[in-house]
């Protein structure tokens, strides 16, 4: 940080300049709108998910009662989804649909037993007696359990596969693994529980990959789980087709939990199944936001709505210490460009880039469809209109330039003083020290009892009547703010104060408002809840409406139609007041900042109790569909709400 201020004054602009700058976290820095299409993105992803598969098959030796013998019981198999993390041959799935193959546990082993001695010594016992195997269960529960299973020998052979969509079934090494959580008959997670990831490695090759984000994903963003869902690979009217290529459900991220051991886990109400475990759920730029782990039971059917994540960061932290590169892939760029050439309809040069693609990985069921498509759209052009824009382009294009440049000129004109919240944090940062100057008109400084911290009051209605009485120095930085549509204030502020000798002028872009919804430090002219400072950081000129109400005055009755107004106490206390049979209760006293009547609005139903002014009031009328609208899209100013309602639930509970 430069100038030439005392060290304990830079000090104290540093310190001021992290605090904005920690509570605006990226709010300053515009978040760049996703490219890709849904179908763009899923298609992006789909090639670099693969069906993995745990099979463990086993020679048995058991006695029948007639001397042993051996048996090879139809072997078991775990099925769940994998896609590849890095294009040289890296997948990742969910430990548990490899752990049977990987330890071999002790459930596995019990199971191959109890097949073997069902195959090899209870059914052929049972077709001796003459009856056919399921005819008489009782026998058949009865010769399983005069053999014991101690006296069995098993010798297991494990194998993990990974099924390409060309049909490929590579054998897979496990190159890392990380326990699910197995819990002991108290329902206590056993001590080697961990993060249910297996890192898997097939031979060397050119293969799709998927990226995983840095993002930290938010409720009520869109993802879709890619998978293999054993209601679809099994189902008896499909193709085998279907054990290939992998299904997409779509959903939201709709909470935040932990599970048994407090690992975080995002919540969705995508639909997952088996077979869906292990598979990865996509954002909109078809990057990974969380690997499907574990889904809701009510018995053994699956509660959909209800299903949970890996967060795409304890992906990234699992593949510390290994050699992956996530979503470096050779195939990746060749295929993107496809699909992107594809969209575009630039069908001679997709098809050119999927030939490729077909080249580096043959035969993978996605590319093989989109080539289909793109040489049908070749062969096949579609019907072009007759081209009238063309027709007219040159006597437009001079037109269109010169409207664009005065536009560019007035915008240039308009926009050169005009500075965002962001930049104003770049200007702490270099010392510059900016002096705020609160301009809004008398209506709306009365109004919202909130300002940006240090601002210097200046009425924007008296200055104009003559010289300016500011002190600050004519060549200090100065930052004016309004909340006038389109800065209208602040731009005539700044030019009078130009006028007069300040040379350094900017106006906030947005005003008040773009620095609170920016998260921004702001300061309150009066004692004001929590909740109260959230309103109002969210108030517009929609809602300021006001009404007036003197001491005594009922602002409503009990039972009255709440007519889809909620209200803001902008001054003064209002009294809630029950009728009961023995009497009226008073249920609470609603005071500067906070809301009175929502909770009509929340129940659609007439109003619970009355409003009594005590004092003199001024309200700020609310509509509902606002209303609706901040709870839904502004969480900070839920979250109070809950607060808010909480404490009131509390104080009208005697026995709370």
């Amino acid at each position: 940080m430069s100038g030439a201020d005392p060290m304990s004054a830079r000090a104290s602009k540093v310190r001021w300049a992290l605090v904005l700058a920690a509570s605006a976290g990226l709010a300053a820095i515009p978040s760049p709108a996703s490219a890709l299409s849904v179908q763009e993105a899923l298609l992006l992803a789909k090639p670099a998910v693969a069906l993995v598969s745990a099979q463990v098959n086993a020679n048995v030796t058991v006695n029948c009662g007639q001397g042993p013998v051996t048996i090879s019981p139809r072997p078991y198999i775990e099925v769940g989804t994998g896609w590849f993390v890095d294009g040289r041959g890296y997948l990742i799935t969910n430990a548990h649909v490899i752990d049977p193959a990987y330890r071999v546990p002790p459930w596995v082993v019990v199971e191959l037993k109890l097949r073997a001695v069902e195959e090899g010594c209870v059914k052929p016992a049972v077709r001796a007696r003459g009856f056919a195997p399921g005819q008489r269960p009782d026998l058949e529960e009865e010769m399983l359990r005069a053999i014991p299973l101690a006296a069995v020998k098993l010798t297991p052979t494990a194998r993990v596969s990974v099924l390409l969509s060309n049909g490929a079934n590579l054998e897979a090494q496990v190159a890392k693994f990380s326990a699910p959580i197995t819990l002991d008959a108290k329902g206590n997670p056993l001590k080697d529980s961990g993060r249910d990831l297996a890192l898997l490695k097939i031979q060397a090759g050119a293969y799709p990959a998927l990226s995983i984000t840095d993002k930290e994903p938010k409720v009520g963003d869109e993802i879709h789980v890619l998978g293999f869902p054993g209601v679809v690979r099994d189902h008896e009217l499909l193709s085998r087709s279907a054990l290939k290529e992998a299904s997409t459900t779509k959903g939201q991220v709709s909470g935040f939990n932990t599970d048994a051991i407090g690992q975080g886990v995002i919540q969705t109400d995508a639909s997952a199944v088996h077979g869906n475990s292990g598979g990865p759920a996509v954002g909109d730029n078809a990057s990974v936001v969380g690997v499907m782990t574990f889904i809701s039971l009510r018995g053994n059917t699956a509660v959909q709505g209800f299903n949970f994540l890996i967060p795409a960061r304890d992906v990234r932290a699992f593949l510390v210490g290994t050699d992956v590169k996530p979503g470096q892939s050779r195939f990746n760029p060749v295929w993107a460009a496809g699909v992107a050439a594809l969209f575009d309809e630039r069908y001679s040069a997709a098809l050119a880039r999927f030939r490729e693609a077909d080249r580096l990985l043959p035969g993978l069921v996605d590319v093989k469809r989109s080539t289909a498509e793109a040489e049908y759209k070749l062969a096949h052009p579609p019907p072009r209109p007759f081209p009238w824009a063309w027709t007219i382009a040159g006597a437009g294009t001079l037109l269109s330039v010169i409207t664009w440049g005065v536009w560019a000129g007035r915008r240039w004109k308009r926009n050169r003083y005009r500075v965002h919240p962001g930049q104003v944090i770049d200007f702490l940062e270099r010392g510059l020290n900016p002096v705020f100057l609160d301009v809004r008109v008398p209506a709306d400084y009365e109004t919202s009892p909130l300002s940006i911290p240090k601002a210097i009051r200046l009425d924007p209605e008296r200055i104009t009547q003559g010289p300016i009485d500011l002190a600050v120095d004519k060549n200090q930085l100065i930052v004016t703010f309004c909340t006038s549509p389109d800065e209208r204030t602040s731009e005539q502020v700044a030019r009078l104060l130009r006028r007069q000798g300040w040379s350094n002028v900017r106006i906030l872009k947005g005003g008040l408002g773009a620095w609170a919804n920016a998260r921004l430090p702001v300061e309150s002219k009066s004692h004001l809840p929590s909740i109260g400072i959230e309103i109002y950081r969210n108030l517009t000129h929609g809602d300021i409406e006001r009404r007036h109400y003197a001491p005594g005055v009922v602002i409503f009755e009990e039972g009255d139609d709440a007519h889809g107004e909620a209200y803001v106490v902008h001054a003064g206390t209002v009294e809630i007041v029950k009728s009961y049979p023995g009497g009226e209760r008073r249920l609470n006293l609603v005071k500067e900042g906070e809301l009175l009547g929502q909770m009509a609005l929340f129940r659609h139903a007439p109003r619970s109790a009355a409003a009594v002014a005590v004092t003199k009031v001024e309200l700020l009328v609310m509509r509902n569909e606002r209303l609706e609208w901040l709870i839904r899209n502004r969480p900070e100013l839920t979250l109070e709400l809950l607060k808010h309602l909480s404490d009131q639930i509390v104080s009208m509970d005697p026995g709370a």
